[in-house]
């Protein structure tokens, strides 16, 4: 198998992040990548669930637009965002 080489770009943050957890399993950033590609042909896909954050559904960004108009006509508070009730 021969070997070659892959230029990716990532946030400086991201990266040493990843490295210093990889580093406590005893892997290098190559050996971790390489472990992600070759669980994806395994699987043919992604190798973990890919899910929306449920903040940015629909039905809530609804809910938060809704208190936020409230909360400008009344004068509310933050917490007013949170106890919402859904008509």
């Amino acid at each position: 198998m021969s070997n070659t080489s892959m230029n990716i770009r990532m946030d400086s943050d991201v990266k040493r992040q990843a490295q210093e957890l990889f580093a406590q399993f005893g892997l290098d950033m190559t050996t971790a990548v390489n472990m992600f590609l070759r669980q994806s042909i395994r699987q043919q896909g992604i190798p973990f669930a890919l899910q929306l954050d449920p903040f940015y559904s629909e039905a809530n960004q609804a809910r938060l637009i809704k208190a936020a108009a409230r909360m400008e006509q009344t004068g509310g508070t933050v917490h007013d965002l949170i106890e919402v009730e859904d008509d």
